[in-house]
């Protein structure tokens, strides 16, 4: 792939980073034109190994790893050892970025951290990712960390039941944004200053710093922010799924009261945005259950897809439920996958997700590298 109009052209990328928050950056600024050197240990990065019952048990490449590595090529360098220690410093001297995910203190037994890399080159932005901050040795765990931050508190179909986990490690792609912003900023920087950058995240100020309103709901009223299932905590109807007549399931976003009134037109119930349970948007939240059991009877007795297709010809916010498969193979999402390739016969998923009018979209990428061997071009 010729990736001289992508504006990261040019910049050279070493990944130390493994599992999910910092391979994302690295493909992400590969999408965007750079040259990603993912450097493994000989075990390589545990991913690989993440394969699901349906995968090859001899691939090195399994579907998880493949979620966050197209555009990369891969070389193994063993750090616990002299020659591998000199090999990396002599890569980081022409880098531009590197990314890391060591717990605290373990970059520096590898040779590996900000303060020996950046001594050999001033200029080098370090992207450094850990579970609770430079100064905590615990290790970080998506997991983990969704139950520590109150997600999956949130995520309970409602009080009193068991919390869950979200199905994507959240919190890691959380992370993978932050450090984005940072280094984008840290490369804005250097451009004024010449000299490079530490910027650390942890997934733990990530994951804090996502719970936007429900943090703000906590901080504002000093009460608990309650489980609602897929509800919302101050908007009805918003989140709560219903099931129609055909089977098709379907989520409504009501967020204004003349959205509300729509949708009771279109439901053949205009009395109940009267009702002075329901006129309001704050009447709906205190009336909450009572107004969701009538939906739910009466969204029943009618066709799903009818319902949605009149719902979004009055402008009001609605969606089937699908499944992930049939989410990607919907022709608005052809776009946001990557070609397979002779080596790795399988779509990707971009993680990109912005167009811009100064540069063009990368066409392609090389597929996720085989352990230690540059992927095809």
């Amino acid at each position: 792939m010729d990736t001289a109009e992508l504006p990261l052209h040019g910049l050279r990328v070493l990944e130390l980073a493994s599992v999910l928050a910092g391979p994302q950056v690295g493909q992400f600024l590969a999408e965007l034109g750079a040259e990603v050197l993912k450097i493994e240990a000989p075990a390589g990065d545990v991913t690989r190994t993440w394969r699901t019952a349906a995968e090859a048990t001899d691939t090195t490449v399994s579907a998880y790893f493949a979620c966050a590595n197209w555009g990369k090529t891969s070389r193994v360098l063993d750090l616990t050892t002299a020659p591998g220690r000199a090999a990396l410093h002599e890569l980081a001297t022409q880098a531009d970025i590197v990314l890391a995910s060591y717990k605290p203190g373990d970059a520096e037994k590898l040779g590996a951290d900000y303060a020996t890399l950046s001594a050999l080159n001033p200029r080098l932005l370090y992207g450094h990712i850990t579970g609770y901050g430079p100064t905590a040795p615990r290790a970080g765990y998506d997991a983990v960390l969704q139950a520590e931050a109150g997600f999956m508190h949130l995520n309970a179909a409602a009080p009193g039941q068991p919390p869950q986990k979200m199905p994507v490690a959240l919190m890691d792609l959380l992370t993978a944004h932050q450090l984005k912003e940072g280094l984008l900023t840290a490369l804005y920087q250097r451009e004024r200053t010449g000299r490079g950058a530490l910027i650390e995240v942890s997934l733990w100020d990530s994951a804090l710093a996502s719970l936007a309103n429900q943090a703000a709901s906590f901080l504002v009223t000093g009460q608990e922010p309650q489980p609602l299932g897929s509800g919302h905590p101050s908007i009805v109807p918003y989140g709560t799924v219903y099931e129609a007549a055909d089977g098709v399931r379907l989520l409504l976003a009501v967020g204004a009261d003349r959205q509300f009134q729509q949708l009771c037109a279109v439901l053949s119930t205009p009395d109940w945005s009267a009702d002075a349970r329901f006129a309001t948007n704050p009447a709906r939240v205190a009336h909450r259950a009572g107004l969701e059991e009538l939906l739910g009877a009466r969204i029943a007795e009618v066709g799903g897809r009818a319902l949605l297709a009149e719902l979004e010809r009055r402008a009001v916010p609605a969606g089937e439920v699908r499944t992930v498969g049939e989410a990607l193979s919907r022709a608005a999402a052809q776009p946001m996958l990557l070609p397979p390739t002779a080596e790795f016969p399988h779509a990707g998923l971009r993680t990109v997700a912005f167009r811009s009018s100064a540069w063009p979209t990368a066409a392609a990428l090389p597929a996720p590298p085989p352990l230690g061997k540059q992927a095809a071009k």
